[in-house]
């Protein structure tokens, strides 16, 4: 007996995420961030299909004193191979929706599931034993510790907290599969009788947007958070600041001045968006961009820098008469 034709809503989903799959064999899939106060922006370690990427170097060097062995792609069998597995199931997903076989798209689905068990099992195996093979003469032995990665969000390792998260492939991939799903949804014969198609997709598309949303400002709590430049509590929020780095990562600052001082310290560390608080209404952080600043002459903040922020013009105008100080523009103030 013949298998019944997908819809056209199908085909197009079939196609998209062959389009992702394939994207995916060229892209990191999965990273190992670490993050430790001697490292600000942190280290990642970052999983390709055919190697392994990232700050592999300095991560060696650490797991060297702790005894672990170091990390090689060509000590990796998988690496040979998964480039050509995924690519596959790629070309199986196109030629599904050019074909329109209805069980050609159950099995697809099917074998996405097997695989992705095997390779959740498998990348648990290879954590355990890097985790657990420890060299005895190693300079850092701390007994009766294991220094295995978790195998999906955070764990605490020494002083290093790690973070297991996917990587742009990963989301790719979940986003294909995703879309499969949603195929195999709008198939479903009661699905199909109640003729809710169209309702499906765009529901999808709108989760999978949001999910890869940019990082957001993240309120700063007085007398609990500390400056990631100076160290101290942060205690007054008309001088507060935050920093966001391209990676996603949030820094939070006392003074206006202690997060520019932050910024040239490490080049390595490259900053994304700057946010302060206004200096009359302290509630919020808000954009570099949407405030005015004010410096020098009398203004007295946390770490002697000397800078305000305000959004408002007139209160801007009226703290340059109130400091004897003046209105500088962001440009002046990043070049410290």
């Amino acid at each position: 007996m013949k298998s019944p034709a997908i819809s056209g809503i199908s085909r197009i989903l079939a196609v998209l995420a062959s389009v992702l799959f394939i994207i995916t064999a060229f892209v990191p899939i999965w990273r190992i961030e670490l993050a430790a106060p001697q490292y600000p922006e942190g280290l990642v370690l970052q999983l390709y299909a055919s190697k392994i990427g990232g700050n592999v170097d300095i991560i060696n060097g650490l797991n060297h004193y702790i005894g672990m062995k170091t990390l090689h792609s060509e000590n990796f069998v998988e690496f040979s191979f998964l480039t050509y597995v995924i690519i596959a199931f790629g070309l199986a997903a196109l030629l599904t929706g050019l074909l329109a076989n209805a069980k050609a798209l159950r099995i697809l689905v099917i074998s996405f599931i097997v695989f992705g068990i095997l390779a959740a099992l498998d990348f648990y195996r290879w954590n355990y034993q890097y985790g657990h093979d420890l060299d005895p003469n190693a300079a850092i032995q701390v007994p009766g510790m294991a220094y295995q990665p978790p195998l999906l969000g955070y764990k605490q390792l020494l002083n290093f907290g790690a973070y297991s998260i996917p990587d742009i492939g990963g989301w790719m991939m979940i986003a294909g599969f995703a879309l499969l799903l949603v195929a195999i949804f709008i198939e479903n014969p009661v699905l199909r009788h109640f003729g809710r198609k169209s309702a499906v997709v765009p529901l999808l598309l709108l989760v999978f947007v949001s999910s890869c949303s940019k990082a957001e400002p993240e309120p700063i709590t007085l007398n609990k958070d500390n400056c990631s430049n100076c160290k101290m509590g942060i205690s007054d929020g008309k001088f507060c600041a935050e920093a966001i780095s391209e990676k996603g990562r949030i820094f939070k600052f006392d003074d206006i001045h202690c997060m520019i001082s932050f910024a040239h310290a490490d080049p390595s560390v490259k900053m994304a968006e700057f946010y302060v608080h206004d200096y009359i209404n302290a509630n919020a952080l808000i954009p570099v961009s949407k405030v005015i600043f004010v410096k020098g002459g009398e203004i007295r903040s946390p770490m002697n820098g000397g800078i305000i922020a305000l959004v408002n013009k007139a209160d801007a105008e009226q703290m340059v008469q109130k400091f004897h100080a003046e209105i500088v523009p962001w440009d002046a103030i990043m070049k410290k």
